[in-house]
């Protein structure tokens, strides 16, 4: 029952889906009191990653400095929400050039861990339809040729201890576990216009993070829940789920794609 996790979070009255399985919250991570601490299993997330996106609420772009800090910031708050021996996954690029090149993955690496995690590893995401390149630097020239690495990754860290300290039940088959224990996923990308979401990822992504860090009945967040995809892909797999985002449609969204994708039991809903 899901009484034994969410319903044990500080009442929150921007609470915009209160389901037995699941519970989106409008509010800022930073400042938010509505989840209790040390009470999640597993951290899936994909950040804004500070390209100057047009999301609705946030501002996507502030020099990279101010952005690292504030990275740092709110891995420290997801760390205090996470039990021990949590996991932490979560998804950037490799690198951008906008605004100056800068090793994304690598600094962000060190903002977990000065936030208190522990690295485990990373998983290249190739993603296959990854926008086209539109400028090479100096074009078939030393002169100054740009690079760009058409991938992603996903960092995997965790909070004190990596192996789980509780046994629970694992539902990954041993063909999932050949293949995800691969540190290259090879898995096309999301439909900005089918989510309605302007970075939204696959839900191929969350449902392996899933399948392979967590147990059943595990609970699973995502602090910047955009259109929901991680919520919905752990309700399938039968895990709890917590999503946070400031930006009330985009909470509205995931809650529409979770009735309509993961269909929850409309009796199955709770009333604080």
């Amino acid at each position: 029952m899901i009484s034994t996790n969410l319903s044990e979070t500080k009442k929150s009255q921007k609470t915009i889906l209160n389901h037995e399985k699941v519970r989106i919250i409008c509010d800022d991570l930073l400042s938010s009191q509505a989840i209790k601490e040390k009470s999640v299993d597993l951290i899936i997330t994909s950040p804004p990653y500070n390209l100057d996106m047009p999301y609705g609420t946030y501002e996507d772009f502030m020099p990279y400095e101010e952005y690292l800090k504030w990275s740092t910031k709110w891995m420290e708050k997801c760390y205090q929400l996470s039990k021990d021996g949590g996991r932490f996954c979560l998804n950037v690029p490799l690198d951008k050039n906008k605004g100056g090149h800068h090793s994304v993955a690598a600094d962000l690496t060190a903002c977990a861990k000065q936030a208190g995690w522990e690295y485990f590893s990373t998983i290249i995401w190739n993603e296959g339809n990854i926008s086209r390149r539109t400028a090479w630097g100096s074009f078939m020239s030393a002169s100054a040729p740009y690079i760009i690495a058409p991938v992603e990754v996903i960092i995997v860290l965790y909070k004190e201890h990596w192996k789980k300290s509780k046994r629970g039940k694992s539902d990954i088959s041993k063909q999932e576990f050949m293949d995800w224990t691969n540190g290259l996923w090879t898995f096309s990308g999301e439909s900005k216009k089918r989510v309605g979401h302007p970075a939204p990822f696959p839900i191929e992504l969350p449902a392996r993070c899933i399948k392979l860090f967590s147990y059943t009945d595990d609970v699973v967040l995502d602090p910047f829940v955009g259109s929901g995809t991680t919520l919905i892909a752990a309700v399938k797999n039968g895990r709890y789920a917590i999503g946070i985002d400031i930006d009330k449609n985009y909470c509205q969204l995931s809650s529409q794609r979770l009735m309509s994708e993961a269909k929850l039991n409309q009796t199955n809903f709770l009333f604080d």
